[in-house]
């Protein structure tokens, strides 16, 4: 049987490209070599595309040949530049290891579109709205799903009595990048500038009392599969994630704790609004839904990762192995959907 043709880009030019390339080492760790031949396209810091041997040690800074993705249907694939001639790779899927600016936010998947070339994971439309959170708030509160009260600063909102502490963030980010907690007025203009050096667009956002807690999901459609809940205990401060001198050996102020340690009808609540929330933004293939538990039982949305990280410490394969899908599996069955629309 011929192998599955998996083209896998990593890297990318956002402030996440370091959480990209650990997630990319380990879907090498992790994907069945025996069923997909993989071909490693690395985007430097600078944005520069290589064909390279996968995501190890310098990767970045080797020899390796120039490549480009191809929108032209005529000739779809990989365009491999070398000795000044071109070659041209066919591939089968794509698979978009990308966090953040130019990865998920519609960016990748719209030159993925024009390209006619199945990918994994939520489309442009989707993935434009996710990363917004201000947009994706007014969309699932239609839908019915409570939201936290924000608003995109202005002007008046420097100026505005606001119900401190409020949440400073860049609207089109992730990782918690450029998010600061604010205790009072004269810590706002400070939080404000810090968050736009991640984007023009910056919310002010009502802090919501209770936990962090998230759901993994993997599906299209009515056809969806959940990982067990996540639940955040903070000793201090606020969760961010990526953020830590050395995330893999643990958090400075949190502990993440899956299955979450709530009464299974809590936690079959939290997986059903995951759900609506997944729909209602449009999201196929796989996202991490994040969320709020208030102590009332109430279920806010706090945000949706529509490529979440993979990494070793990361919560998507961690919630899922806990349901008891391996990540292999959870490779296996994302190019499955992107292939054919189906789980199989």
């Amino acid at each position: 049987m011929n192998k599955v043709k998996v083209g896998i880009i990593f890297g990318g030019t956002s402030e996440e490209h370091p959480v990209s390339v650990k997630s990319a080492q380990e879907v090498a760790r992790n994907l069945d070599t025996e069923k997909y031949e993989p071909f490693w396209i690395g985007i430097t810091q600078g944005g520069a595309w290589r064909l390279c041997d996968g995501p190890g040690e310098g990767w970045e800074t080797g020899e390796h040949r120039p490549v480009t993705l191809s929108p032209d249907r005529s000739t779809p694939g990989l365009h491999v530049l070398a000795d000044g001639r071109r070659e041209v790779i066919s591939l089968d899927v794509v698979l978009p290891v990308l966090h953040g600016r130019h990865g998920e936010d519609g960016a990748m998947q719209g030159l993925l579109e024009l390209s006619g070339i199945p990918y994994v994971g939520c489309d442009v439309p989707s993935s434009a709205l996710c990363i917004d959170k201000s947009l994706a708030y007014t969309v699932v509160a239609s839908a019915g799903v409570a939201t936290p009260v924000c608003r995109v600063v202005t002007d008046e909102t420097l100026d505005a009595d606001l119900d401190y502490p409020v949440f400073v963030k860049p609207a089109r980010s992730g990782s918690s990048f450029g998010v600061s907690k604010v205790s009072g007025p004269e810590e706002l203009a400070s939080a404000v500038e810090a968050a736009r050096k991640y984007d023009s667009k910056v919310l002010v956002e009502n802090a919501v009392v209770g936990s962090e807690v998230g759901c993994a999901v993997l599906g299209n459609d009515l056809d969806l599969i959940v990982g067990e809940v996540d639940q955040i205990t903070l000793s201090h401060g606020f969760f961010r994630i990526h953020q830590e001198v050395d995330p893999e050996s643990g958090s400075e102020n949190s502990t993440v704790t899956v299955p979450a340690d709530l009464p299974a009808a809590t936690r079959e609540l939290v997986q059903d609004t995951a759900k609506a929330i997944y729909r209602a933004l449009g999201c196929r293939g796989l996202a991490r839904v994040d969320m709020f538990l208030k102590e009332d039982g109430t279920v806010l949305l706090n945000e949706v990762n529509t490529f979440p990280g993979l990494t070793r410490y990361s919560r998507y394969p961690r919630m899922m192995a806990a349901a008891g899908l391996s990540f292999a599996d959870v490779l296996d069955r994302a190019v499955s959907l992107a292939l054919t629309g189906k789980v199989q």
